[in-house]
């Protein structure tokens, strides 16, 4: 993500330092770059030195062993925290992930409210998203104890592109994410907050609220890679009906949410060997009367590889 971010966030008005554990060799003009492990506590003082704002974009970003993300995610993040409020610095940005709350599900989402809140409790889905959650939590300390300004964003899927279904609902664009990493630096630096970082996608499912009130303005949507991909979006019309907010192929639903978890089409047979399995619950679309093709997948977790079971399957 620091990479697609680097370019869009130069400005005249001031000089950006840039940090890694490997060497960046294309330094440009407005840039300075330390050579800096978040667990050499020595090294990341002497970088947070002379620093108006931090933005904590580094660790590990994907799924690994407890040890590995608690040594570089959370130490790391506390050596980070540590020095700069050592350093006088007034305001953190820290990057955390929608895995910080990956067990809840979009029927979760209240009614009437445009997605799941900016508040919303930890619910992490891997030990990854656990890391997320135990640094939102370190922001929260730092905060209150030390005064100093935290601004946590919860990120959905940075990318250039949306690579997939699921991602069209969770990008976040690179230049969406540069203006609100610009927004979140223009507030002011009071107190801690969780906001969603996410684009005003049709198939979003977290809120802006929290975002849109640190004057962020989205101007991105991944829909328009959605025909591209032949996965078309049926945003609910009025009164709720089957296919609300259904994932369509050729004109075909094959996934949409329902009240308990993702209702997707599968062949009869699969269907009947996860509801034995015990991975899935029958659909009777309200009526009493179980669906052959139909079933609700209850965890999360395995949304994504269902999903694409269904898009295969409709898609024929």
């Amino acid at each position: 993500m620091g990479r697609l971010l680097r370019p869009l966030l130069h400005a005249d008005h001031r000089i950006m330092r840039l940090s890694d554990i490997v060497d960046i060799d294309d330094i440009q003009p407005g840039e300075e770059f330390v050579n800096v492990d978040l667990l050499d506590a020595d090294a990341v003082a002497k970088a947070c030195q002379d620093v108006h704002a931090i933005l904590h974009l580094g660790g590990i970003s994907t799924e690994a062993s407890f040890e590995d993300v608690l040594a570089v995610n959370i130490v790391g993040t506390q050596n980070l925290l540590r020095a700069a409020v050592d350093a006088g610095v007034p305001r953190v940005l820290l990057a955390s992930s929608n895995h910080a709350v990956g067990f809840y599900s979009r029927g979760e989402v209240p009614a009437g409210a445009e997605g799941l809140p900016d508040d919303l409790p930890p619910r992490p889905d891997t030990y990854y998203g656990w890391s997320k959650a135990a640094i939102e939590s370190l922001g929260a300390l730092y905060h209150r104890r030390f005064g100093l300004a935290v601004t946590v964003l919860r990120i959905g899927t940075c990318f250039a592109e949306p690579a997939d279904t699921r991602t069209l609902a969770t990008w976040l664009a690179p230049a969406d994410a540069a203006n609100l990493v610009e927004a979140a630096l223009a507030a002011p630096p009071a107190g801690y907050r969780v906001v969603w970082a996410v684009s005003d996608n049709d198939r979003r499912w977290w809120s802006l609220a929290g975002a849109r009130a640190l004057g962020y303005q989205p101007g991105d949507n991944a829909e328009r890679f959605a025909a591209e991909r032949g996965v078309l979006y049926a945003p609910p019309q009025g009164r709720r009906s089957f296919g609300d907010g259904a994932l369509k192929v050729n004109g075909r639903i094959f996934a949409m949410p329902g009240a308990e978890g993702l209702v997707v089409k599968l062949p009869a047979p699969r269907c009947s060997e996860l509801l034995a399995d015990g991975s899935a619950a029958p659909f009777d679309r309200g009526k009493g009367t179980p669906l052959r093709e139909w079933v609700v997948i209850t965890d999360p977790v395995r949304w994504p590889a269902l999903a694409a079971e269904a898009l295969a399957f409709v898609r024929g």
